[in-house]
Order: structure tokens, then C-alpha cells, then sequence
């Protein structure tokens, strides 16, 4: 991992967490903590919360990030839509406004630009400091013009927080006060801090096949908590690609669901990875 450090503008205050603003996301946590110890863990709810946690991931690793922010294989309109409805429900702001920050973070990656790099701003604010702080809080329409020109796009980006409280609700109302803690609260908090260790220990811990200038590093067990999202440094090497476990025994889940649609001719020109990155793979 880089060690080079840099001096932050003198004044940067919208830089700061907005700690007022940053109180429901707290709260969040609390009350999955809090539930954890009121509602007894049963197999039957493992199994809801895995689901929960599978499902939401899903829709983040497959709709916001291979589809959304590279555009890594092509949908319908309708299909399109539906991939970013599911990923809103884990609660990860409006598809335009990820795509266009993770755009910016690549082409900035582990450099003094790059918005949650930990080699500069530290681990926590890499994890999930940034994105508490107002300077980040809304969309760079001019990232996305691909997606900004559909117009049902641009409304579930202004209201995505609406389908997770409908979620939220009919999960409370059909499951019960148990299936709402672990399924609901206790799930998306582990999923969130699941995908937040993409920005964070993915740039820290694992190793470097490829020759990247960014310290992006593979680890197989963020691979498997990440649902193939793991294999980092293959990705900011060639982050077209569809798939991010390049050879056949790095785990991408993921990227088998995205061939399943292909399969299903839900999705179609599933990109991937051409020979020449293969050969360069060290």
C-alpha cells in the first residue's frame, strides 16, 4: 500500500462530516445492534437476513457497479430500470449519483482527487467518510450523460430512498417485528459495510497480479463477502469487463448471474476479458 501523504486544503470545510445530517445513518446502526440483542437469531432467520444481504448486493455489484458505472454489457430500457430499483433497496443512494462518484474514483484512483482513497484521507474516511460530508451528497449529472438521459432514471435517483421504506414497511408488516431486525436493519448495515471495504481494505489488504498504479489488491474472502467484487486489482486493471475473477478459480458470483441473464436474454454483449490483459497478469 502507498504510504505517500499529502496536505489537505486549508480550508475545507465542506469536507467535514455533517454530523446532524449523518443522524439516521447512525441510528441505523443503533437500532441493528440493538435488535440483535431483543430478537433471538433462529435458522429461519439466518436465512431471511442472507437472503436480504444477497439480494441487495446483488443489485449494487451487478446494477450500480458492472452496469451502471462501466457499462460492462447491455440491457433494455424496462430490465435497465428494474436493475436499478433492486439496487436502491440497499439504501446506497440513486443510481446516477453511485455511477458518477465511482467514474470519478477511477479515474482519480489512490490519487490526491480520488474522493475515499485510504492512502490519503485514512481508512474510516475512505470506508465511509465521505459520503456523510455535504460536499458529496449530490449527483454529477455531467459523469453520467449515458444514463441522465433517461428520464425514470433521473426520478428514482431524486426519490431512492422511497422503495427501501416501502420495503422496509411491508417487511415489518408481512414478517414481523424478528424478520424486520435481521432481515432488514441488522442486513443492510452488513451490507453496507460489506461494499463500503471496496473503497477501503480493497485498497489495502491482498495482493497486485497486475501493475496497477492504485493500490487496488485481490483477497478471496472479500471476493466472497463481495459476491466477486473482491478481486480488486483485476478490476482497476481492466474494469471493462464483466467479470472480475479473471481466471476460473477466483469466485465471481456475480458475474455467473450476469451470464445467467445473458442466458435468459435478459442482458446482452456481456464484456469480457480480452487475452492480451490475461497475458499481462504477472
Amino acid at each position: 500500500m502507498s504510504t505517500n501523504t499529502i496536505e489537505l486544503p486549508a480550508d475545507d470545510s465542506v469536507d467535514r462530516i455533517n454530523w446532524p445530517a449523518s443522524i439516521p445513518f447512525i441510528a441505523f446502526h443503533v437500532a441493528a445492534v440493538v435488535g440483535v440483542f431483543l430478537v433471538e437469531l433462529r435458522p429461519a432467520l439466518l436465512g431471511w437476513a442472507l437472503f436480504s444481504y444477497a439480494f441487495r448486493m446483488w443489485g449494487m455489484t451487478a446494477g450500480y457497479h458492472r452496469y451502471f458505472s462501466h457499462r460492462s454489457f447491455e440491457t433494455s430500457r424496462a430490465f435497465q430500470f428494474l436493475l436499478a430499483l433492486a439496487a436502491t433497496l440497499a439504501v446506497q443512494k440513486g443510481p446516477l449519483w453511485w455511477a458518477a462518484h465511482h467514474r470519478f474514483h477511477h479515474t482519480n484512483a489512490d490519487e490526491p482527487q480520488d474522493i475515499h482513497s485510504p492512502t490519503f484521507r485514512g481508512v474510516l474516511w475512505a470506508h465511509m467518510g465521505w459520503f456523510l460530508c455535504d460536499k458529496y451528497k449530490e449527483t454529477k449529472w455531467e459523469r453520467v450523460p449515458d444514463l441522465a438521459k433517461y428520464p425514470e432514471l433521473r426520478f428514482i435517483d431524486k426519490y431512492a430512498t422511497v422503495p427501501p421504506v416501502i420495503g422496509a414497511v411491508l417487511l415489518w408488516y408481512f414478517g414481523g417485528w424478528p424478520i424486520f431486525v435481521w432481515a432488514g436493519l441488522v442486513a443492510t448495515v452488513a451490507q453496507w459495510h460489506g461494499l463500503f471495504i471496496a473503497n477501503s481494505l480493497c485498497h489495502m489488504y491482498g495482493w497486485k497480479p497486475f501493475d496497477t498504479p492504485d493500490d487496488g489488491r485481490n483477497n478471496p474472502f472479500f471476493a466472497v463477502l463481495l459476491m466477486g467484487e473482491g478481486w480488486h486489482n483485476n478490476h482497476h486493471y481492466y474494469p471493462g469487463a464483466a467479470r472480475q475473477g479473471f481466471v476460473w478459480w477466483e469466485l465471481d458470483p456475480t458475474y455467473y448471474s450476469i451470464k445467467l441473464l445473458e442466458k435468459l436474454r435478459l442482458v446482452w454483449n456481456v464484456h469480457g476479458v480480452p487475452q492480451r490483459v490475461l497475458d499481462a497478469r504477472g
